[in-house]
């Protein structure tokens, strides 16, 4: 333990591809280093290299090998280890429970219950604890609604039997999805993320999400799985956990690492200098064991994403995932349309291309060649998936139960005046 008490290093385990059960992979301590720096230093165990179904926690950074991986960057915190850990609304909820404003980085590892994202797990003992086998039923959403709206609130949640076990299972561990409350449920088919609408939504963020991502279906995307369920008067976002899947003996677990990390970035205001679609393409043909189709697909998502004006396709909205040793670009999740003002000009948060961020047609096909598109061909697909959300935004979003007053309201994201102009005008 460290001086302030919390923990300096722990064991880290993983679920092999196609197992059910976690082993134990390796050791990360985390240690204050000169000028008081953080440093991280993983080491994979001699037992785990040995098996036959060993795997590396991520393409580039921790290759299967017998020697000390050692980090400055991230905190101390090497990246496929950071992208199991929470984000900002699993932090939020932690340090409710733990009832301390701030933890240290390694604490909040160990704090996220199993069912985070990706196929790694932490804890203090060199045997990795059973997988978990129940998890709260979608029955339990309006719990789960009353709770999360409590912790937004910053209220204290009624002393009731289920309070306490419904903030345990309030504790994910994705690091995929931002700030907005959510939860794991379970049905017949498997798990889900239950995103909740906030009551400072300006939209029904549920129904509006849900109709980008069957949009996103007709442009050609591949994308999460999603549906939309009614808690009395409000509606929550079910979306299907890609990186995991159901079997008679349990879930097996896909390794998942997030676009900061493919781009060995961070997401602070420093870091941003990496934060590029062209960047993220040229790691992802590197990575991924179909590069030509992955690169494709991420033309077509940062395309998209301008679009409907989805400014918030930050680094960590995107994933690469392995459900075996093969890594692949993830299906796309958190498409959300912003509504700015400007009418000439948008911007995305990641470099689109020649002219930076500006998210209009000329800039998108810049680079094509990057994305191993012909100049010709990705100025075509462009103009295909133009006409397709103009064309079908409000139609989808209708059929997706978006009211009129909602569909008003986000209207101006989709193919604003501007896309069309000359990238440096």
């Amino acid at each position: 333990m460290s001086s302030d008490g919390s923990a300096a290093e722990c064991f880290v385990y993983i679920t092999p591809p196609g197992a059910v059960e976690p082993v134990t992979a390796g050791r990360f301590e985390l240690q204050a280093g000169r000028g008081g720096v953080p440093v991280g230093r993983f080491v994979y165990g001699r037992k785990y290299l040995e098996r036959a179904d060993a795997v590396p926690f991520d393409p580039f950074e921790l290759k299967l090998a017998d020697q000390t991986y050692e980090t400055t960057a991230l905190k101390g915190v090497f990246g496929a280890l950071r992208d199991a850990g929470p984000d900002y609304w699993g932090r939020r909820v932690i340090e409710r429970h733990a009832g301390k404003p701030r933890l240290g980085e390694l604490d909040y590892l160990l704090r996220s219950p199993d069912d985070r994202a990706g196929a790694l797990g932490f804890g203090l003992n060199q045997t990795p604890p059973a997988p978990r086998r129940q998890f709260n039923q979608t029955i339990q959403l309006p719990k789960l609604q009353q709770i999360a709206d409590a912790i937004i609130a910053d209220e204290d949640v009624k002393p009731d039997a289920a309070a306490e076990q419904i903030q345990e299972l309030l504790l994910i561990g994705t690091s995929m999805g931002g700030a907005r409350p959510k939860a794991v449920v379970e049905d017949d088919d498997g798990l889900w993320i239950a995103k909740f609408n906030r009551n400072d939504d300006r939209w029904n963020s549920a129904r509006v999400e849900h109709a980008m991502l069957v949009l996103a279906r007709t442009c050609g995307l591949t994308t999460a799985v999603s549906r939309v369920v009614g808690v009395g008067d409000r509606d929550v976002l079910l979306v299907k956990r890609f990186d995991r899947e159901k079997t008679d003996a349990g879930y097996t677990r896909a390794r998942m690492v997030s676009g900061l990390t493919l781009l060995r970035t961070d997401d602070s205001y420093d870091a941003r200098d990496r934060w590029s679609y062209m960047l993220m393409v040229e790691e992802l043909r590197r990575a991924s064991a179909a590069p030509d189709a992955d690169a494709r697909e991420l033309f077509r998502r940062m395309c998209f994403n301008a679009l409907i004006s989805n400014t918030d396709d930050h680094p960590r909205n995107h994933a690469i995932i392995a459900r075996s040793r093969d890594w692949r670009l993830s299906p796309a999740y958190d498409l959300t349309p912003t509504a700015p003002v400007s009418q000439e000009r948008r911007d995305l948060a990641l470099v689109v291309g020649d002219q930076g961020r500006i998210a209009n047609a000329e800039n998108l096909t810049s680079q094509s060649a990057r994305f191993l598109l012909a100049k010709p061909e990705a100025e075509a697909m462009v103009a295909e998936m133009e006409h397709s959300v103009r064309d079908r935004w409000y139609e989808i979003a209708r059929g997706a139960g978006v009211s009129e007053r909602d569909c008003g309201l986000i209207s101006g994201a989709f193919v604003y005046p501007g896309f069309r102009a000359a990238a440096g005008a």
